[in-house]
């Protein structure tokens, strides 16, 4: 199913209907009142000097929910003041998408006037439908906006994107996400001005829209609709919790809460109390954290706290990292999750954090001396007359793959700084590691 947009050129930037949800009626009219994405929208960015110029374009926008893709979408119909059809990738076939371009070509033949096709969820068609718009973009017959919550270089073909601008949106701030929702207060379009928003409440729904200015408003009409069949004018605290259904946090993201919460999520990781740790990452994700924050800590975790005790710890925590990069919140909560199970639950050890922190005191005591000779780089002129290399033994020629050979600077030899302890993948290390320190440390 195709929805076209296309009032009067005159009038179709004043229409909005009433019974809309807020988030419609709020909806951006021009580049200036979108909130956020400067990036995109300051005076010599690409989205600006392409809309303002009216030329010819395709674009793939690129963001978390809520962040305008939809919203540009439309900005840029109303700017360009051509013809704009929307197809939802939920819904429609390589049929609605040959239906469209062939009313385009029609329209640009008879009326001289472009058509503008916005794809919403475009990760959701197939290859053949991607495909089936490729000479339509190619010849200017429709310019195409897709809009995904998926990285496009994954989830897009190849020539579609070769056509296209690929401009990535971002999560909105919270003062972003502020100023969206006193308009909407203030706006004719919006509430008129009918009810007042109490500040913990204002900071409630900051928590709650988690940088969706969609959420955000979603959230605040539900609020003045409890506020107003209470025949209250101001909407409080708990007037919104009853109306959203989600209690507050209590928890500061700038305070001390914010790094108090932390400390107690890697605390009980380190102790092994996956329920705690379940706990404290619940009331930093509910807060609104930034997600990258708390990966960031796991990936700490996994070797400061782990390290070789359970080797495979990093790679969760990496890949958790990762995950909440490519998917976004809320369901990247889940590999957070995942990752933080596997961190509390794996054996435990420090014995790389206390090995890299001696090596560096010792380097910064002074203890280094010249690299031992037969260890130099010998592959520049004039270094083998140096001797450089010359007394090296090469461990793959020796049956066992290690040989005896000194590899420190003198000060050094002897020293241990790794050592594993008796728990999890460190207990077969360490019997290996003594066998190869007794071998390259026999004296030749």
């Amino acid at each position: 199913m195709s929805t076209l947009f296309d009032p009067d050129p005159e009038e179709r930037s004043t229409v909005v209907d009433p019974g809309s949800p807020l988030a419609v009626r709020m909806r951006p009219r021009a580049l200036d009142e979108v909130v956020g994405q400067k990036h995109l929208l300051g005076p010599r960015a690409p989205l600006r000097r392409l809309v303002e110029a009216d030329e010819p374009m395709s674009l793939v926008l690129y963001g978390p929910p809520g962040t305008g893709k939809t919203t540009l979408a439309h900005v840029i119909s109303l700017a360009t003041k051509r013809k704009f059809v929307q197809l939802s990738a939920l819904d429609a076939g390589v049929k609605e998408v040959r239906a469209v371009i062939a009313a385009a070509k029609s329209e640009l033949v008879h009326g001289n006037r472009r058509t503008v096709l916005f794809i919403d969820e475009v990760h959701r068609f197939s290859k053949t439908q991607q495909d089936s718009l490729l000479s339509a973009v190619e010849d200017r017959i429709v310019s195409l906006i897709a809009a995904t919550t998926e990285n496009p270089f994954f989830s897009v073909v190849s020539p579609l994107l070769s056509r296209s601008l690929v401009l990535a949106l971002q999560s909105l701030s919270d003062d972003d996400v502020r100023e969206v929702l006193h308009r909407a207060i203030a706006s004719e379009r919006g509430l008129a001005g009918a009810i007042t928003l109490a500040q913990d409440a204002e900071d409630h729904l900051l928590r709650v829209a988690g940088g969706d200015a969609r959420k955000a408003l979603t959230a605040l009409e539900s609020g003045a609709g409890a506020a107003t069949a209470a025949g209250v004018d101001v909407l409080d605290l708990a007037t919104l919790e009853t109306a959203v259904a989600q209690a507050a946090v209590r928890y500061d993201r700038q305070g001390d809460q914010h790094y108090d919460v932390a400390s107690a999520l890697i605390k009980s990781i380190r102790g092994s109390d996956v329920d705690a740790a379940m706990h404290y990452l619940a009331r930093m994700v509910e807060a609104g954290e930034d997600p990258r924050f708390i990966a960031r800590r796991l990936v700490i975790s996994a070797s400061e706290d782990i390290g070789m005790a359970d080797p495979t710890a990093l790679q969760v925590a990496v890949a958790a990292a990762d995950a909440v990069a490519f998917i976004g919140m809320p369901e990247g909560h889940f590999a957070l999750a995942q990752a933080t199970v596997h961190l509390a639950t794996a054996p435990k050890s420090n014995a790389l954090t206390v090995a890299i922190g001696e090596s560096v005191g010792d380097v910064r005591a002074g203890l280094a001396g010249p690299v031992p000779p037969g260890l130099r780089d010998a592959h520049y002129a004039g270094a083998k007359k140096l001797g450089h290399g010359s007394t090296y033994s090469y461990p793959h020629d020796h049956p066992d793959g290690v040989l005896a050979q000194q590899y420190p600077p003198d000060a050094l030899v002897g020293r241990d700084y790794y050592r594993p302890t008796g728990r999890g993948a460190e207990a077969a290390i360490g019997a290996r590691l003594a066998k190869l320190r007794a071998i390259v440390r026999r004296r030749r």
